[in-house]
């Protein structure tokens, strides 16, 4: 995938976590966002799996069930669903960890917890 492609495939989803913010507002739990984002994205006709397990490699040992991705769309964008009062760093770590670990080029990390969604997206690039 080109990078344009990525650009308008993250902006159709950062469109999708706008509409949910918008009608939700902050102050509900993760869980609420991730089931109402996963339904917008769906809605919208983006490809998108809820849960991903992302496998570790332990000494040439598969570790399954150590990381679920909370939603990849289109089997190449990462989604790191928050709603919590300030990114952290530990928050970072983790969606650039499932990046690395699945080799996806790019990650959002949504933190519904804003007054304004768009103070709550972080893009991450993986080796363009």
């Amino acid at each position: 995938m080109e990078k344009s492609e990525y650009d308008e495939l993250t902006s159709a989803i950062i469109g999708c976590a706008i509409e949910v913010h918008r009608i939700l507002g902050p102050g509900l739990l993760e869980s609420a966002y991730h089931e109402c984002l996963l339904f917008e994205l769906k809605l919208r006709g983006l490809r998108v799996y809820s849960q991903v397990e992302q496998p570790l490699m332990y000494k040439n040992q598969p570790h399954l069930r150590a990381y679920f991705i909370d939603l990849l769309v289109e089997d190449c964008v990462v989604l790191e669903l928050k709603s919590v009062e300030q990114i952290s760093d530990v928050h970072v770590s983790q969606i650039l960890t499932y990046m690395k670990l699945g080799d996806y080029r790019v990650g959002l990390l949504l933190n519904f917890n804003v007054k304004m969604m768009k103070q709550g997206i972080h893009r991450y690039v993986n080796h363009f």
